[in-house]
């Protein structure tokens, strides 16, 4: 089995359920008593998120292949980056470290084809539903067309991310909020939503939406135990 090392903290709220995916998925594979090979850096959020609203996406990006390169000295296999907004600096890390770096929109975006669909409806926090180095790659090297909440919807994902969801609120009133948020992107013709921040399953459930849900976070750790066991 290889050894995966997760660039984490991003908040310690989904790190810890990419922990508790990848020890399931190992044990259901193996037995009873497997559980995964792995190694955690674990980020204090608070600073990465102070950076983040200052724009400091250089200094950000030093803090990724620091950490990257930390778990590659600890015999990290394959490295994964457990939140979506932070894959901006993916490149970038990548070009750091020798062993492979499993981007999170590829999995989903493999899942999302397999399904049939084509169109999808794009939820996570500001940076990833309004800069490129999301939409663009599940675009330009999945065929994918991406839809987005209005202004006000963005702002209110986003909000409830940062304010509720990373710090362990998940508040009945926000899921509505979310709900209505969905509906709208099915509206505009979504066949499917991308919860497309890492938080954002301890909100929206399947049931909380007209289309299918592809959680990335899911999706990225149960691709990261193929790589493990297989690749």
């Amino acid at each position: 089995m290889k050894m995966i090392g997760l660039i984490g903290g991003m908040s310690w709220e989904s790190s810890a359920e990419y922990y508790r995916i990848l020890n399931e998925g190992v044990r259901e594979r193996l037995g009873p008593t497997a559980s995964a090979r792995c190694l955690l850096w674990s980020f204090n959020f608070a600073e990465i998120e102070e950076l983040q609203h200052k724009g400091d996406w250089r200094g950000l990006t030093a803090r990724m292949v620091d950490a990257a390169r930390r778990l590659e000295a600890g015999g990290a296999d394959l490295l994964l980056i457990c939140t979506n907004t932070m894959h901006r600096m993916a490149t970038d890390v990548q070009a750091a470290v020798d062993v492979p770096l499993l981007h999170i929109a590829d999995p989903t975006a493999e899942r999302i084809k397999a399904a049939g669909f084509s169109k999808v409806g794009l939820l996570g926090t500001a940076f990833t539903m309004e800069h490129a180095f999301y939409k663009g790659r599940l675009a330009d090297q999945h065929g994918l067309s991406v839809i987005i909440p209005n202004d006000e919807d963005r702002a209110t994902v986003h909000r409830i991310i940062y304010e509720e969801l990373v710090a362990g609120k998940v508040l009945p009133t926000s899921r509505d909020a979310y709900r209505a948020i969905i509906a709208r992107l099915v509206e505009d013709g979504a066949q499917a939503v991308i919860l497309g921040c890492t938080e954002i399953m301890l909100l929206v459930r399947p049931e909380d939406s007209q289309v299918p849900i592809f959680d990335t976070t899911a999706i990225h750790a149960a691709a990261a135990i193929e790589i493990a066991l297989t690749g």
